[in-house]
């Protein structure tokens, strides 16, 4: 099957690192490995982050001129189905319904939000733009099982809608964890780290907003923490970075820097926990490779953490900005390293049975070839 793939609010080869990007580059690796060809269709973005009514319509301008370019350059070769990731009210897709029209072929879209409110606000635009792509929608695939109370009265039948739990490749952060000993190590040699105390693990981008926000409850929970024998580890970096530095000062702290997958691999292996307050986080990618790599999670407990994270299994979930609970549960932890080798086991076991690159792969590839099946008959 020849699939165009298209993502509106940042297209897979984007420079910008980002959670967006790899799940978009996730999504495309799971169609491809079930041996569909697939393209990116365009990488027009379609974000209007201020509300601008006239920078919207410029957007939906261009949008459907390239649509009837597509439409017209791929008349004698069409694609056999479109696939939409990530849109919602602020990034609407104004490419894939036009061109699956018209050339009769599934549209189908992952991770789509709807928020009712936006029906008469500066975005209502891309709101109606979003509730009209889902109700054409063959299959709706939901990664974030928040998001489904909003897309069920949306789409054309319920039963287009489909669960798809979140998934990396959990090959390489095993991997690392294998070698758990020689990444302390070298970890210990570079930073002159003390490795008979408690690693915490923290990755997340330093910018505005959610990260910000809860980097902020972050820096309140390390203060809270400041007699145990731990150090944090955070990998990341950003525009926000001195501000996140000033919210962590006077902890032991150590900063990795932007790290590359590699990178991230080696501090999970060499950690002992992975916390983050994940405020408004829909699941967190950083927690899944943590969690891969074996290393019990203490987390905020929002519905898409919560399908990574099990509680008192995998790791400890509490209100995302509560910096007290969040604190009593890392010390809980700290003081109970049997736990932890528990929740370790279990939390690279599950990522494994339930978040891999593989059941993805054929759970993605039986919605598609069945939307195409539907469309056909």
């Amino acid at each position: 099957m020849r699939v165009a793939f298209y993502s509106p609010l940042k297209p897979p080869d984007h420079p910008v690192p980002s959670g967006d990007r790899r799940i978009a580059r996730l999504l495309m690796t799971a169609i491809k490995n079930a041996g569909h060809h697939v393209t990116i269709a365009s990488r027009l973005r379609t974000l209007d982050r201020q509300g601008d009514r006239q920078n919207q319509e410029m957007i939906k301008r261009r949008g459907m001129a390239l649509a009837n370019r597509y439409i017209l350059r791929h008349a004698e070769n069409p694609p056999d189905l479109w696939f939409t990731y990530h849109l919602y009210h602020k990034a609407p897709d104004w490419l894939g319904p036009a061109i699956s029209q018209a050339f009769s072929i599934p549209y189908v879209v992952a991770e789509a939000s709807v928020a009712p409110k936006q029906a008469g606000g500066p975005w209502a635009m891309g709101h109606e733009t979003v509730c009209t792509a889902l109700h054409r929608a063959r299959r709706v695939l939901v990664l974030n099982p928040d998001d489904i109370e909003c897309l069920a009265p949306i789409v054309a039948e319920p039963s287009r809608l489909f669960s798809v739990p979140p998934f990396i490749d959990t090959k390489p952060p095993r991997h690392a964890a294998a070698a758990r000993e020689t990444h302390r190590r070298r970890l210990a040699e570079r930073f002159r780290l003390d490795r008979n105390k408690v690693w915490i693990a923290v990755t997340a981008m330093m910018r505005s907003g959610d990260k910000l926000d809860s980097y902020r409850v972050l820096g309140k929970t390390a203060h809270r923490l400041r007699d145990l024998p731990l150090v944090w580890l955070v990998a990341g970096d950003g525009p926000e970075r001195a501000t996140v530095e000033a919210m962590l000062d006077g902890t032991q702290v150590v900063y990795l820097g932007a790290s590359d997958r590699a990178d991230v691999d080696a501090l999970h292996a060499a950690a002992d926990i992975a916390v983050w307050p994940a405020i408004r986080e829909a699941f967190g990618m950083a927690l899944l490779e943590a969690q891969a790599a074996g290393l019990p999670i203490v987390a905020g407990a929002s519905p898409g953490v919560a399908q990574i994270v099990e509680n008192e299994i995998t790791g400890l979930l509490t209100p995302s900005s509560d910096d007290t609970m969040l604190a009593e549960a890392v010390r809980r932890l700290i003081q109970a390293p049997e736990l932890r080798r528990e929740m370790s086991a279990r939390a690279m076991q599950k990522a494994e049975q339930v978040h891999d690159l593989v059941a993805a792969t054929q759970h993605i590839d039986r919605l598609l070839r069945t939307a195409q099946e539907e469309q056909a008959s």
